[in-house]
């Protein structure tokens, strides 16, 4: 036995690495192993081959503990009959790593900048590899699709489990997509990604290992969706299906006895009544309802469990039932515990950070801290890397607008114009960027496909005031107070309130397009607000401008279509057009009827999700959609920067990150239960 200090004085036991006949193959040093069938991992019969050797399990010592931290949990069985009998195994980025300590995170608040912890326990059916080009199996051993994109066939490991020790079989994912993802009564209205062309498609279960999804039309980037999407594409039947009136006919009496109205409420709160995967939970309502639920959180595959919510925090503890290993048959994660921290000011974000009080952080920051965190770097001990990114920060009007008069400005393609060649964007770049981004219009595509004419990404990024201020004379608003400041075509006011969360968009840029905007006389009033608050004003139509990260490659658009159909994107990112989404909700019953060219980009994204991938035919549609949104401009671009992703020299594996993004959900490319803390 041997000693080791983790984190905060923490001191585990550890057993002295034993290898067993597999040998301990990294990134760093592949020791001759030939590569598998996809980067960076093998199936368990595939490495044995190529290292010539049989290998042997192990697991953290604390795992039981661990798992009796898992309320409603039984005692564990062994090893052997935890992991599936084909665990995926994992070759680590620099070194095969030592079990223990606690990860400290921090997000912003509840629902608020968590995607990126979360990120790091996620699991779907299959994921990109860190090239973020190749698609490679996860939950799922192996996939394939018949001729025309129009089924596609999962095949799953044998003895994979839920967290709790239940079998996950493709019961579990019929069960997702027939009781929760189309179920009106879980979720209101199904997600783009779970239709085809607007039509849901149906699950067959040959065998308890077989998924098959039967689509009624061509659609390749299904498959893309779920390498991508926190929406993960199975729920466990067992727990929460007893809740659920179709399945469990005694399920709201069984509701009932917790406290609950009826059985469907327990699975909007689990479930979060939408597709989001990291909403609070009923644990630790009342001391009643706590001793009556099965568990303090439903069943997951992730790699980290909750056992605490507060208004404070999360905690987790490491799954004990996790389907990786590591190349000499460790189970992973590494890490036996996970605590995440909410600290929604920016600025005492980035003290802690500065501080080293978190192991990781990446999504909310911005460019404008790099000095801070940089100067502190050597005394922090930590590292900041400066990746490329996807999204970049783009401003919106509220084309729906409440207020009749903003909204025929705010509908005038010239006003539209005027306010994205006022917009000085290399003095943007300068002072928000450093001088590390470009300037660009936003295309609806990320990184820019070969079918996108280059011409449109310059489109209407000029610096011209002179021109703005042309433009806006033309429209009719002109300044008839002579306070400076232009008044709308019917005489009245305007003021732009221009309402932004830093988690979206850097309070730099803000500040100095709103000033860009004022210098061509339309006068802005700028306020930072919560995460919350904004997207609450957004979804209720409330805003005048809309302000957040935008951007998508082209494999996502395939499998979901969100950022092409009004609002042009879910609840958490960049909206417009609310009330074109209520008209087409509605089927025109309420709401406003879009514009001919949103229609047409609705009938285009489905004709580029059924096309083939790279096909003249997908080529030609997707260059039309590039061309209908840079010309319309529903979404004003600005700079594209590279952004920060921070991590202490404890935490070990943390990969070179090829892009610091949501598209690729963050961390998961880089598979971070393979991290561990070392001192």
């Amino acid at each position: 036995m041997r000693n080791m200090t983790l984190t905060a004085g923490a001191t585990l036991l550890l057993t002295t690495a034993s290898y067993a006949a597999c040998p301990a193959v990294t990134h760093s040093d592949m020791g001759g192993v030939g590569a598998g069938a996809f980067p960076g991992q093998y199936e368990l019969a595939e490495f044995e081959a190529a290292a010539g050797c049989t290998m042997e399990f192990s697991a953290n010592p604390e795992m039981d503990t661990l798992n009796g931290e898992l309320r409603g949990n039984p005692a564990l069985p062994a090893l052997a009959d935890r992991i599936p009998a084909e665990p995926l195994v994992v070759v680590p980025y620099e070194e095969v790593g030592a079990y223990g300590g606690t990860m400290h995170a921090l997000s912003n608040a509840t629902e608020a900048g968590t995607s990126d912890f979360l990120s790091i326990r996620h699991v779907n059916l299959v994921r990109y590899a860190d090239d973020l080009n190749t698609i490679v199996p996860n939950i799922a051993k192996s996939w394939s699709w018949n001729d025309d994109f129009t089924q596609l066939t999962f095949n799953l490991r044998a003895g994979h489990k839920w967290s709790d020790g239940a079998p996950f079989t493709s019961a579990d994912v019929k069960f997702w997509y027939d009781n929760l993802a189309l179920d009106s009564k879980v979720i209101e209205k199904p997600k783009d990604y779970v239709l085809v062309g607007g039509e849901p498609m149906t699950v067959d279960t040959p065998d308890a290992l077989t998924v098959v999804f039967n689509l009624p039309a061509p659609k390749p980037g299904l498959l893309a969706h779920f390498a991508t999407s926190f929406a993960q594409g199975f729920q466990p039947k067992h727990f929460l299906g007893q809740y659920h009136p179709d399945i469990n006919p005694d399920a709201d009496k069984l509701a009932a006895e917790c406290g609950f109205e009826n059985g469907l409420a327990v699975l909007s709160a689990y479930f979060g009544n939408s597709d989001w995967t990291d909403t609070p939970s009923p644990m630790l309502r009342t001391p009643d309802q706590v001793a009556c639920l099965p568990a303090d959180t439903h069943p997951t595959l992730e790699s980290h469990v909750y056992v605490s919510d507060t208004t404070e925090g999360r905690k987790l503890v490491a799954n004990p039932y996790f389907h990786m290993v590591d190349t000499t048959g460790q189970q992973l994660p590494y890490i036996s515990r996970q605590d995440e921290l909410y600290a929604n000011d920016n600025e005492v974000r980035l003290l802690k950070l500065v501080n080293a009080e978190a192991d990781y952080k990446s999504q909310s920051l911005t460019l404008a801290g790099a000095p801070q965190l940089m100067d502190g770097m050597e005394n922090g001990d930590y590292t900041v890397q400066m990746a490329p990114t996807i999204a970049m920060d783009v401003f919106s009007f509220n084309l729906t607008s409440e207020d009749e008069g903003k909204r025929e400005v705010f509908g005038n393609l010239d006003f539209r114009k005027a306010m994205s060649i006022a917009i000085n964007r290399d003095e943007l770049n300068e002072v928000a960027f450093f001088g590390q981004g470009e300037a660009k219009q936003y295309i609806g595509f990320s990184p820019t496909p070969a079918f996108v004419d280059p011409a449109l990404l310059s489109s209407n990024t000029e610096f011209d005031p002179a021109g703005a201020k042309a433009l806006l004379d033309g429209i009719g608003m002109v300044d008839t107070d002579s306070d400076g400041f232009r008044e709308l075509p019917n005489g009245e006011k305007i003021v732009l309130n221009m309402q932004f969360a830093t988690q979206g968009i850097a309070g730099e840029v803000v500040e100095l397009v709103a000033q860009n905007w004022a210098d061509v006389g339309v006068q802005t009033a700028v306020k930072e607000v919560t995460p919350d608050e904004y997207r609450s004003a957004q979804s209720s139509n409330q805003l005048d401008v809309g302000m957040w990260k935008k951007g998508q490659p082209v494999g996502i658009v395939l499998g979901n279509n969100e950022l092409w159909v009004p609002p042009f994107e879910n609840y958490f990112g960049h909206r417009t057009g609310m009330l074109w989404a209520t008209w087409l909700d509605s089927n025109g019953a309420e709401g406003i009827e879009p514009p001919q060219f949103v229609k047409d980009l609705m009938a285009d994204v489905e004709a580029f999700q059924s096309a083939v991938p790279g096909s003249a035919e997908a080529g030609e549609i997707g260059a039309r959609m590039a061309a209908a949104m840079a010309e319309n401009l529903l979404f004003i671009g600005t700079v594209q920067a590279p952004n920060l992703v921070y991590h202490r020299n404890s935490l070990v594996n943390v990969a070179e990150f090829k892009t610091q993004s949501y598209e690729y959900y963050r961390t998961y490319p880089y598979v971070a239960p393979q991290w561990f803390l070392k001192n």
